[in-house]
């Protein structure tokens, strides 16, 4: 994909649903008494991985349009696959489903691409184990064999690493639980999981755990009866869209429902120190927080008014900015001084080795780039000039990246642009549809 330099972002857009509330609202309605609607269902190729998993195991499951009906079985209503089920890129269908099938009275598989194989699961293997579910892999990667039990055993867990995937796996084993099943976790992480699990009637506890720490329980077993679901657009997807506005001049764009759920809202603040963005519209749906996000240039001078003093995000603001922060990279290049990530070192454990790309990249496009194992830090003021740009696979960086090429000196290739597909396979037409050159 050739990317050529805009003058400005302007226009109305409406996004594809939500990556992540779409993942949970299939899962937890393939699991619920009765048919549930599910509206503006993600195009991306990681939910379709999620469908196709829940179809191998017996969910019947309609499509018409930009709506799907799917044939909740129950708690325990799923049956045993014939083949291993392949979630293809997806993190989140691996592990979300991996809670969900150790609670069924059957043996599956859990295998994916050669990047999901790669990724650590042994922090899902653990929790599993403690609930009496047996699960084997390779050295703590996929494939993953779950046998499963019809009778867990509740526990109380705290989270070793921040991740809503693995407090969602947790949480969709308690279901078939004997007695409370908590998690405890010293960094808030995204609720999506107990957002919808209250949505289809499961009785889920939340709160403060001492002066840091969160908690989500859910007492099994526990059934659920089917709802319909309009899914938000998806506001990590709408972030390359506001990042571009704030950074090219006379730039003006608004963004309708789409999800500001506060636990994945939080790169609205740090951008809106380079621009105004105002969310209007507020409503809730599904118990989602679903509103439009307007965007203006201005033209503040940049994050900090202390040319000294990068912009630094580290510590508790990493899970809630982990997502955008290839992106927010990009965006810090323009800040006067600058940005330093730190902390984040499960970057490197994602679709790609997100630091590495990022630094990599900058660095081409002319940035001048620090790498550190736990992130980077990045010069202000850059006068970036196009590039061949390669994502590594990783459709978050093809993104980023995207919008790096928007206010480059010159063009930019974009590599295997293709794996945008992933998350967004409308991205690059939609970007074209507001770039005006």
């Amino acid at each position: 994909m050739i990317i050529k330099p805009a003058k400005r972002i302007h226009g109305l857009i409406s996004l594809p649903g939500d990556k992540s509330i779409s993942h949970r609202a299939a899962m937890i309605a393939a699991l619920a008494g009765g048919v549930s609607r599910i509206t503006n269902y993600s195009t991306s190729a990681d939910c379709a991985a999620t469908l196709s998993c829940l179809s191998e195991l017996g969910i019947r499951i309609d499509r018409a349009e930009s709506e799907i009906l799917i044939h909740g079985g129950g708690r325990q209503g799923l049956r045993a696959p014939g083949k291993e089920l392949d979630c293809g890129n997806s993190g989140t269908t691996m592990r979300l489903l991996a809670g969900i099938l150790a609670g069924q009275n059957f043996t599956s598989t859990l295998t994916g691409d050669e990047s999901l194989r790669s990724r650590p699961m042994q922090r899902v293997i653990e929790p599993l184990g403690m609930m009496g579910a047996g699960v084997s892999s390779t050295n703590g990667r996929a494939p993953l064999t779950i046998q499963g039990r019809d009778s867990l055993t509740a526990i109380d867990y705290e989270l070793l690493i921040a991740s809503a995937q693995v407090k969602s796996c947790i949480l969709l084993a308690g279901l078939n639980a004997k007695g409370k099943t908590t998690v405890i976790e010293n960094e808030v992480t995204r609720d999506h999981t107990e957002r919808m699990l209250k949505w289809f009637g499961v009785p889920i506890e939340t709160g403060r755990k001492g002066e840091h720490a969160r908690f989500a329980n859910v007492t099994g077993p526990a059934d659920l009866s089917a709802r319909d679901v309009s899914i938000p657009g998806d506001v990590s997807s709408a972030a390359y869209f506001i990042a571009a506005a704030v950074l090219l001049p006379a730039s003006s764009l608004e963004v309708t429902s789409v999800g500001v759920n506060p636990t994945r809202a939080s790169f609205l603040k740090s951008l809106g120190a380079l621009g105004s963005i105002e969310v209007t519209n507020t409503r809730e749906e599904a118990n989602e927080l679903v509103g439009t996000i307007e965007v203006r240039y201005s033209a503040q001078p940049g994050f900090s008014n202390k040319p000294e003093s990068p912009l630094k995000i580290e510590g508790l603001e990493i899970p809630r900015l982990i997502d955008e922060l290839p992106l927010l990279a990009v965006v810090g290049s323009q800040n006067r001084s600058g940005i330093e990530i730190r902390d984040a070192k499960e970057l490197r454990a994602k679709e790609s080795d997100r630091i590495a790309a990022t630094v990599e990249n900058l660095r081409a496009m002319g940035a001048e780039v620090e790498e550190f194992e736990d992130g980077l830090r990045v010069s202000g003021g850059a006068k970036l000039h196009g590039a061949a740009i390669d994502p590594r696979g990783d459709h978050r960086i093809a993104m980023a990246f995207s919008v790096a090429a928007l206010i480059a000196e010159g063009e930019s290739e974009i590599k295997d642009a293709e794996c945008v597909g992933v998350s967004f396979p409308e991205f690059f037409d939609l970007l074209e549809a507001v770039t005006e050159r």
